[in-house]
């Protein structure tokens, strides 16, 4: 039995999926090929990485998914403003930003204790803490000094206001496969908050 790469995340309306890849147009055409640009249907709000998964423990997840979420009001993030990772100078992500409340980190961290709980491995960015966003762009590693000046110059230029909101009440797992034109992700379950 192959293992399945997989991560928890929420959904992102396809009303706001379109919103951002048109702000990000005039980005797109800035920087081009020199940033692998995800798909609008793929942008989604990661909460875990969870890495290679077994099929057999998709069962003991969705349990720990439905016992995460049982509690957990649902609630709106806010999606504005453009980022990147590590930070404009040196990108290697580009993303749009989340304003979110205190139910969001509370959600991630509960994810994150349950899952390390079942022997998945602490995310990386709990020495840093939770930095909710949506990747638009992933930076082609093979770059010349001229190309991440370019980049960063794009990135200071471009502006992206508020794109909306959207409501979170659902949280879902997924697996996902590397094929020549991309990710595709497949829903292998979801469990609903509490609805107010």
């Amino acid at each position: 039995m192959s293992l399945l790469r997989a991560f928890i995340a929420v959904d992102i309306p396809s009303k706001i999926q379109q919103a951002i890849h048109e702000a990000a147009s005039s980005l797109r055409g800035e920087v081009g090929a020199l940033v692998r640009w995800v798909p609008p249907e793929n942008i989604h709000l990661t909460l875990k990485f969870l890495g290679d998964v077994s099929p057999a423990h998709v069962e003991q997840l969705a349990q720990m998914l439905r016992a995460e979420v049982d509690s957990c009001p649902a609630f709106d993030i806010h999606i504005c403003g453009l980022g990147s990772f590590p930070n404009s100078k040196r990108a290697r992500v580009l993303y749009i930003g989340i304003q979110a409340p205190a139910a969001l980190e509370a959600l991630y961290l509960g994810i994150e204790s349950s899952s390390r709980k079942l022997g998945y491995e602490s995310d990386a960015n709990g020495e840093r803490g939770f930095s909710p966003h949506l990747t638009i762009g992933r930076v082609n590693q093979k770059i010349t000094a001229v190309e991440v000046q370019r980049i960063r110059r794009a990135l200071e230029a471009a502006k992206i206001d508020s794109l909306g909101s959207a409501r979170v009440d659902s949280v879902q797992l997924y697996k996902s496969e590397l094929k020549p034109g991309g990710s595709v992700y497949t829903k292998l379950f979801s469990a609903k908050l509490m609805s107010c």
